[in-house]
């Protein structure tokens, strides 16, 4: 399978890209009117922070005692409750004279949900697609969240200014509605992927079988300190701030579609190295403080390397039980949301004490010894860590 035509000719592909498309611009949508709602209430800038990514720092709250449930229920009807459950509590947060220690409570409970959803839905994806599919459909499901991002950005920022905080988290819940509605009756009933009841010792247990400690770091913590570099770029430039986030934007759906497309079976293990280099190697340019236009390229052709993630993906898979797939990729997704703040966490705390550009230039320099380190001890490249999988058959 190596066409985006063919993905979306497959059955079951178009529903859980229409459910993930929506839940994506509806988090980001009502984050937008979240984080605004907190900071009038309590002119907290880092309240208003956490209202809008804390809830990832409870990801990896879930992923380390949730997360055998990702592969022990139905796929439909996890991804229709869970779609239903973040409408109800974004719905929530909108009632007005909510108090903050109740919202916040909120916020932890969809992040716990989340860390369930993301090992359901790419478990799922592993199983309507065909092995040499997975990459591209994965690829092309990282480019609609980027893209449904700047536009839940963009008409986030609308209805805050147009209407209210509290109506863009209204049109968060209702987009999360329409979610569930798209998995209900898109979706297939399948049965779970693992038929043992789903507990916290479950959890562990499964989390110790699919633990590929070179494979997780390669994936969370370059890409984790990147983020901290786009997180500082705000201060570097408030005005020019979105030109750089839309900049960083373009170049991981280039990344996530010339990595999904365009890069055969075969090479993925050996180009993920060079891409992990390629994501941080540009920022060391903040070192010299470049002029914006130099800043919105660095930010462009770094974010191109955000493509090791998806290629690592495919190893993960291939060094994992299928009946384990979903807890792995829900591990992988958590773990990366929490490293990202972790990563946006340290680069604020170090722009406090140094210019944002010197900041970002630590960071990348961070990123890239972890990245040499993998490479120096070959903890990626060894062939009886992971078998290949073929190269698929071109199909016109």
């Amino acid at each position: 399978m190596r066409t985006y035509r063919q993905l979306f000719r497959t059955p079951e592909f178009p529903a859980l890209f229409a459910t993930l498309s929506g839940q994506v611009a509806a988090g980001t949508v009502a984050g937008i009117g979240l984080g605004t709602l907190v900071f009038a209430a309590t002119d907290s800038p880092l309240l208003s922070a956490l209202s809008m990514f804390g809830a990832s720092f409870a990801q990896l709250i879930g992923a380390a005692t949730l997360l055998s449930w990702a592969d022990r229920v139905p796929p439909r009807a996890a991804l229709t409750g869970l779609a239903v459950f973040a409408a109800v509590t974004t719905a929530v947060l909108a009632v007005p004279g909510l108090p903050i220690a109740a919202l916040f409570a909120v916020v932890l409970a969809q992040g716990l949900a989340a860390s369930v959803g993301g090992g359901v839905r790419y478990g799922l994806l592993a199983e309507i697609l065909p092995a040499d599919g997975y990459i591209l459909g994965r690829s092309l499901l990282n480019m609609s969240i980027g893209a449904m991002q700047i536009l839940g950005f963009a008409a986030g920022g609308a209805l805050v200014a147009a209407v209210s905080p509290r109506g863009a988290l209204v049109a968060g819940a209702a987009l999360q509605a329409v979610s569930a509605l798209i998995a209900r009756f898109g979706l297939t009933a399948r049965p779970p992927r693992a038929t043992d009841r789903p507990s916290v010792r479950a959890t562990w247990h499964g989390n110790r079988k699919v633990w590929r400690p070179a494979t997780y770091i390669a994936m969370w913590v370059p890409n984790g300190l990147i983020v901290g570099c786009e997180a500082l770029f705000v201060p570097y430039s408030p005005a020019a701030a979105s030109i750089l986030f839309v900049a960083a934007a373009i170049g991981m759906l280039a990344g996530d579609a010339i990595a999904g497309r365009f890069v055969p079976p075969r090479l993925r293990y050996r180009l993920s190295g060079p891409l992990r280099w390629l994501l941080a190697a540009p920022y060391l340019l903040f070192f010299l403080d470049p002029p914006l236009p130099v800043a919105v390229a660095i930010a462009g052709v770094a974010s191109v390397g955000y493509g090791a993630t998806l290629l690592l993906q495919d190893r993960l898979l291939a060094t994992t039980p299928e009946s384990l797939h979903g807890q792995a990729l829900g591990l992988f997704g958590s773990g990366l949301l929490a490293m990202q703040a972790v990563g946006a966490t340290l680069g604020g705390l170090i722009a406090q004490h140094t210019p944002p550009a010197t900041a970002m230039g630590i960071l990348a320099v961070g990123s890239l010894l972890v990245s040499t380190a993998l490479f120096v001890t070959g903890r990626l490249t060894r062939p009886t860590e992971a078998t290949p999988r073929p190269d698929p058959v071109t199909v016109g």
